[in-house]
């Protein structure tokens, strides 16, 4: 469905819609609603409502950068939450949809009944690595709208972070590469100057005054994701960490199991409760 928050129409996908207990997922950046249909394509007994945040999928892709603050994207969040009738959800964000989803977590913490962050951080501590974040993220965001779509893509589906996805089966492997080079090279280069993790406020500080049930999800290939949640469960006061055999796109590369931790986490936490 297509929904409208201000002059932004959000590509929404819901499935099992007379269901009580929600889940709301989040996407990474050069990703879209599609990149959860493995995980949740058994899943019968939740409402699953999954969005294609600004920039990105079937969403807008507006000029103007100031729409592709964090700020307003929670806001839009918000908004849509509201159009969605969703009181209270357990919200699920990948990568940037981690970022995203944790930020939202810490502007709207009565809507949640729990966060799920797989491969996300609170953005970075230190200003000097804020502003080298912003400065490469500033040259990759001139790569995309000079160099194209596809050498982008090329680039992109070849840094480390994405190594272990050199080993999914290649059909899993063009899945992921079709999703990318079908996005608006517009939407991304605005997403990365925007909301990239240089431009976003740290929300290091926070972490330890959100009360809700937490549940970190890292790849055990994905070092630099593993201390960062390692470093996040030390102040979360009600958080979980799980770790898969599996580098930073676990639902990618683990859809099976990532499915199965996070259907068992909100088991414990949810028994007889609406999530």
């Amino acid at each position: 469905m297509k929904l409208e928050v201000g002059s932004v129409i959000y590509h929404v996908e819901v499935r099992n819609s007379e269901k009580a207990k929600t889940l709301v997922f989040l996407h990474g950046f050069t990703g879209s609603t599609k990149t959860w249909h493995s995980v949740i394509e058994k899943w019968t007994d939740t409402k699953i409502v999954m969005i294609d945040l600004i920039g990105h999928g079937a969403s807008s892709s507006p000029q103007e950068l100031e729409a592709y603050s964090m700020e307003r994207q929670l806001e839009d969040l918000d908004a849509l939450f509201d159009q969605l009738a969703l009181d209270t959800f357990t919200l699920v964000g990948y990568s940037m949809g981690g970022r995203i989803a944790l930020a939202y977590a810490c502007h709207y913490p009565k809507r949640l009944t729990g966060l799920i962050l797989e491969s996300a951080s609170p953005g970075l501590d230190s200003e000097q690595a804020r502003k080298d974040r912003q400065t490469n993220d500033a040259h990759l965001a001139e790569r995309i709208m000079t160099g194209g779509l596809v050498n982008f893509v090329d680039a992109w589906e070849n840094i480390a972070l994405f190594a272990s996805q050199k080993e999914l089966p290649e059909r899993v492997q063009q899945s992921v590469r079709q999703e990318r080079l079908a996005q608006n090279p517009l939407g991304l280069a605005n997403s990365l100057l925007g909301m990239g993790t240089g431009v976003q406020r740290s929300y290091w500080q926070e972490l330890e005054g959100l009360h809700i049930p937490v549940l970190l999800v890292t790849g055990r290939l994905d070092v630099k994701f593993e201390t960062i949640a390692q470093k996040m469960l030390e102040r979360l006061p009600n958080a979980v960490h799980k770790t898969i055999e599996a580098g930073h796109t676990i639902h990618v590369e683990k859809p099976a199991e990532f499915a199965t931790i996070v259907r068992e986490y909100l088991s414990m936490n949810y028994q007889g409760g609406k999530s």
